[in-house]
């Protein structure tokens, strides 16, 4: 391997640190809990609020989705009525633009939900199972802010969050000491979690606040002077909770191989018990791989990236299952009557 300079290259911005913060706080508090943690996912029914990380708890239902299919599956599907039995025409099942349908079925069948047949030349789906609706029981929002001393747009976005009350809770995760100074500034009602990267040790400064699972009113734009706002009704808070929920269950939150850099440095970090995490021995840290890696990195080693396996160390870790329903996809095809 070429040698490298001695250093790395300084210095790293806070959306870096921030990255490796939102990793490592995945993975020591992945086993805290029986949810299901997923990273960047939007959290908003008009706007385009981004969560750092949400926390999906188990409802009475949870085994059930858990054993029916391991990917996000597409709302319009839920809201339609295909089912496990008659298979349905998805262009007049869906009500969507037609443009979208085939995209549609098309994600709900790598999600494993649906299944495809043609009879008597049309294109026909199924599902694979029944849906559970009541497999979430609450959904925690976790706003990560290592450094308190850049909060950047910090007191908007948790002011949104407990606005609209789309989450059950939210929480803000630091690694600053927080004041008083701190807390006042927040919503009274938004959690707030230490938590020191190196050691795992997370120290909960204050409890979160249960929030309105009501309607809701959700900020958009901001004019000198004013805000733009937009009443939520419950309804559509529950659906948009819906397709969080199912987003935060097929994507979880370890890094895809795809994110991996084509760096020869680059290794398994210890923590790949519960990663596997892209650690770089140059840098002597996480690394961002989208926003570090590559030619332009003085530590650069063209070479294959390592070779992991997300979906195995989430399934070691939680009650994911990322061969759920294929036994019963396998020998259920076919049993059913040409009933339409």
């Amino acid at each position: 391997m070429p040698d490298a300079p001695l250093k790395p290259t300084p210095p790293h911005g806070p959306g870096v640190r921030e990255y490796a913060f939102e990793l490592a706080l995945c993975a020591h508090y992945e086993p805290e809990t029986d949810g299901l943690l997923a990273r960047q996912l939007g959290a908003s029914c008009h706007g385009s609020r981004v969560m750092d990380v949400v926390e999906v708890e188990p409802g009475p239902q949870f085994d059930e989705r858990v054993s029916l299919c391991p990917g996000t599956i597409p709302v319009p599907v839920l809201e339609s009525d295909i089912g496990p039995g008659t298979a349905r025409d998805p262009r007049r099942a869906l009500d969507v633009h037609p443009d979208r349908v085939e995209g549609i079925v098309d994600a709900a069948v790598d999600a494993g939900y649906l299944e495809r047949e043609r009879r008597n030349g049309r294109d026909l789906v199924r599902a694979t199972g029944r849906y559970p609706d009541e497999w979430v029981g609450s959904i925690r929002g976790v706003e990560n802010k290592p450094d308190l001393g850049r909060p950047g747009d910090l007191e908007r976005q948790l002011r949104t969050d407990v606005s609209l009350a789309l989450l059950d809770e939210v929480v803000l995760a630091t690694a600053s000491h927080v004041t008083g100074a701190h807390l006042n500034r927040i919503p009274e009602v938004v959690g707030v979690w230490r938590f020191d990267p190196d050691t795992g040790e997370r120290e909960v400064v204050r409890e979160p606040t249960p929030l309105d699972d009501e309607w809701g009113v959700e900020p958009l734009d901001e004019h000198p002077g004013r805000t733009e706002v937009r009443v939520v009704s419950a309804a559509e808070k529950r659906r948009a909770r819906r397709r969080l929920a199912e987003r935060a269950f097929g994507k979880g939150w370890r890094p895809a191989p795809e994110a991996w850099p084509d760096c020869a440095r680059i290794e398994v970090g210890e923590r790949d018990a519960v990663g596997p995490l892209p650690d770089c021995p140059w840098k002597g840290r996480i690394v961002d791989p989208a926003a570090e890696c590559g030619p332009a990195c003085e530590g650069f080693v063209s070479g294959a990236a390592p070779s992991v396996d997300p979906e195995s160390a989430r399934a070691d870790a939680t009650a994911w299952d990322p061969d759920a329903g294929e036994r019963r996809r396998q020998t259920g095809l076919g049993r059913f009557a040409d009933t339409e």
